[in-house]
């Protein structure tokens, strides 16, 4: 489900694991911005990532159910393979 994107910021509390926060504590400190900016695109670039992972997984479903009539000699011509008379 595609979510419409929203504009602006909305303020929330979050509970992470310390290593996670540290870690990236560290990155905003190095980049010298905010730790709201790196959590925010390290969770959009996270959730780009799983999307992606989801479509590609629906894609693969999807041609197995499409191929899943053909026997083993069929697949074998509809990838190209020629079959020779024994």
């Amino acid at each position: 489900m595609m979510m419409k994107p929203t504009t602006g910021n909305r303020r929330t509390t979050l509970t992470l694991p310390a290593e996670y926060l540290e870690m990236a504590d560290r990155i905003a400190r190095e980049r010298r911005v905010n730790l709201s900016v790196v959590v925010s695109e390290a969770l959009g670039e996270g959730l780009r990532v799983r999307g992606e992972q989801r479509r590609t997984e629906e894609i693969l479903e999807l041609y197995k159910t499409a191929f899943s009539g053909f026997s083993e000699e069929e697949l074998m011509v509809l990838d190209g393979i020629v079959l020779q008379p024994e």
